[in-house]
């Protein structure tokens, strides 16, 4: 039975498809989104000496107190952002980071993360910090639909961010079902078979503006390139365009494939490659796994191995990262 197949509540994305590339999966790897445990679990099974499972959420430390004691001192946790991952190992043989919101908190209604489940409206992974009800009730509604279009390219922003407008000069919005409810009353409804629901993009966007998931994502790729040793691998799997593009464009730059000039912006001095692409096209998941775990359908896999040059760094808007201009209320 494979990494993927196994009996656990959590699937991991493309773990089978990460471990087939880095075999044999040795030394020490970086977790750095270690969620409900798939992946770190799945890289001691594939023959790691040892993970390091980050996550800056509460619960994933208290559920790994659990299903990690069998793998004693092979399993260490760090309960940080997977930003200063750089901070707690140097040297590693390989990071991994899921992009994609863990089932734990999604499946779990007093967390706010879905639009299925009606629960609080919250969104924070590390239950700490400025929450989605305090964006909605307190932001403006310029703010809101700037979060809403650069975070989850949702082109009715304003449209709804007007309707949370009224709706809040009524009422405090403070669970997910009143938010759903706001966004379907100015939605046309999807019809057909397979579309996402429209509160779909809204959801993402608030929960990425909860978390500063660009942020930590530029930073992430940045610390991950220098904790990872020369021949290291650095695994990125992402689950919307946004996210993939920077990784995409973070990973092409790195490997001095991010184009010539023009008339325009000459050619500058390409810098010493710090890592190679194991593959210039992102790898999706195949029919067996679409199968098992429909979560997989819109996952994308990106692997590069480091070199010996040294890490650089690179801002935000150089990796297309989307960045939210705050405005005055």
């Amino acid at each position: 039975m494979t990494a993927a197949a196994s009996n656990r509540p959590h699937i991991p994305v493309l773990l089978d498809a990460i471990l087939q590339r880095v075999a044999p999966v040795v030394g020490v790897w970086i977790d750095g989104t270690m969620g409900a445990g798939g992946y770190t679990r799945g890289f001691l099974e594939a023959g790691a000496d040892k993970v390091i499972g980050i996550d800056r959420d509460p619960l994933a430390h208290d559920m790994a107190a659990e299903w990690g004691k069998p793998y004693g001192a092979q399993l260490e946790l760090a309960q940080t952002v997977f930003s200063k991952l750089d901070e707690v190992a140097q040297g590693v043989d390989g990071v991994v980071l899921d992009l994609g919101v863990s089932s734990m908190q999604l499946d779990r209604a007093e967390r706010g993360f879905s639009f299925m489940k009606d629960g609080p409206l919250d969104m924070r992974m590390s239950q700490e910090g400025r929450s989605a009800r305090e964006i909605v009730n307190e932001d403006s509604e310029e703010q809101i639909a700037d979060i809403l279009y650069l975070f989850g390219e949702e082109r009715a922003s304003r449209r709804i961010a007007r309707a949370i407008g009224k709706a809040r000069e009524i009422a405090p919005i403070v669970t997910t079902a009143q938010l759903v409810e706001i966004i379907e009353t100015v939605m046309p409804r999807n019809k057909k078979p397979g579309q996402s629901h429209v509160a779909t993009r809204s959801f993402q966007a608030l929960r990425i503006a909860v978390n500063n998931e660009f942020g930590e994502l530029v930073e992430g790729l940045q610390a991950a390139e220098r904790a990872l040793k020369p021949g290291g691998v650095l695994a990125v799997v992402s689950f919307h365009s946004s996210e993939d593009r920077v990784v995409k464009r973070f990973l092409r730059e790195r490997a001095g494939l991010a184009g010539g000039g023009s008339r325009h912006a000459p050619v500058q001095d390409v810098a010493e490659a710090t890592f190679k692409l194991s593959s210039k096209k992102a790898i999706g998941p195949d029919a067996d796994e679409l199968a098992l775990n429909p979560r997989s359908r819109s996952a994308l896999l990106r692997l590069a191995t480091r070199t010996d040059a040294p890490a650089r760094q690179a801002t935000a808007a150089e990796l297309g990262a989307p960045e939210l201009e705050r405005r005055g209320s």
